[in-house]
């Protein structure tokens, strides 16, 4: 039996992190009532909320994909949960879907294309994993690398921000595609996971020496496809090193999280048309109808050995702030989640 909360605690948006980094102090803990839902809406228990970096845009100005948050207002982010209410006929009582919920432990939704709300189908694996591996963060590395990379067996795969809930994914699948796969993280610790754990050739630690070298030591070949997820100077030295017709996935800049924002100049950018190299961002969300795609086919790597998943979950709203701010000290060890309330299954 899953004790019901009496309010709903809420994380609101307290100051912006302006030429700074997120601190604790940018968010205020706030009790509310538990939504009632109107006709047409559904209320959700968030099981788990998924933190990603792009949350201090958030803040700032909507990341140029959302409405600019007011303080006071609740934070934004995605989670996955179990519908306790219903005036919707097409969301029932029982039904497990993750989409945007913000940082709160009750949310509310209509089904609208703008909540993003999709029905968890699989139950193979635990829940959390439409947050991760079978959520948007999975979609992304599937999608991302598959539509852009295109990668094809014997190919050098080189992955920046490796040891995440997008690049943990990348790798693996990129194997599973019969290429060479070496990931770039930021500890000793995170190198020996993705070797060890992820499947993945060689890593690089960026914070140990020369990382040109480090890449000229294990892409002796040049690099077919780089699925790079913090841009600047990582970005940069893949850039001098990518092969002809190599394929630049530009799925993050994590690097310019953090500070004013203005990008780096990127030297080696001409490359891409010395070479004929494609370099293309992506939004995952253009992939919606194609999301089912993605979730059998990953599964089906799960079932079968091929495809492993990294959980970082902290245990309590309390801690939201926390675990966002463990993402920009490269704290975390694959996708970074909170659990909110009890788990069911």
């Amino acid at each position: 039996m899953i004790d019901t909360p009496k309010t709903n605690l809420q994380w609101l948006l307290a100051d912006r992190p302006i030429d700074r980094a997120v601190r604790e102090s940018d968010f205020k803990l706030h009790e509310a009532p538990i939504p009632e839902p109107k006709e047409g809406e559904f209320v959700i228990r968030v099981i788990y909320s998924s933190l990603a970096p792009v949350m201090r845009f958030y803040m700032l100005d909507g990341a140029g994909i959302e409405e600019p948050l007011e303080i006071g207002d609740v934070m934004r982010g995605r989670g996955v949960g179990q519908v306790v209410t219903s005036k919707n006929p097409d969301y029932m009582p029982g039904d497990i879907v993750h989409g945007k919920m913000g940082w709160q432990q009750y949310a509310v939704a209509d089904g609208s294309p703008y909540y993003l709300m999709y029905k968890v189908s699989q139950r193979e694996v635990p829940v959390s994993t439409a947050l991760g591996v079978l959520g948007m963060t999975g979609f992304t590395a599937y999608f991302g690398l598959f539509d852009i990379g295109k990668p094809v067996a014997g190919e050098t795969v080189l992955v920046s921000g490796a040891a995440g809930g997008v690049g943990s994914n990348v790798g693996q699948i990129a194997k599973i595609r019969g290429c060479k796969t070496i990931g770039i993280a930021g500890s000793k610790e995170k190198c020996e996971l993705l070797v060890d754990s992820l499947g993945y050739d060689a890593a690089i630690n960026y914070r140990d020496g020369d990382i040109g070298a480090q890449m000229d030591a294990t892409c002796p070949d040049g690099i077919d496809v780089f699925f790079d997820n913090v841009g600047g100077e990582i970005l940069d030295e893949g850039l001098a090193r990518i092969n002809k017709y190599a394929r630049i996935v530009a799925c993050g800049q994590i690097s310019q999280y953090i500070g004013d924002g203005s990008p780096r100049p990127i030297k080696n950018a001409y490359k891409i048309g010395r070479l004929n190299a494609l370099m293309q961002g992506f939004l995952i969300y253009d992939y919606a109808p194609r999301l089912a795609e993605a979730e059998s086919g990953m599964v089906q790597w799960i079932r079968e050995g091929r495809l492993t998943y990294q959980e970082d979950i902290l245990d309590g709203i309390e801690r939201m702030p926390e675990a966002l701010i463990r993402l920009y000290d490269s704290k975390n060890k694959g996708k970074q989640l909170v659990q909110v309330s009890p788990d069911p299954f």
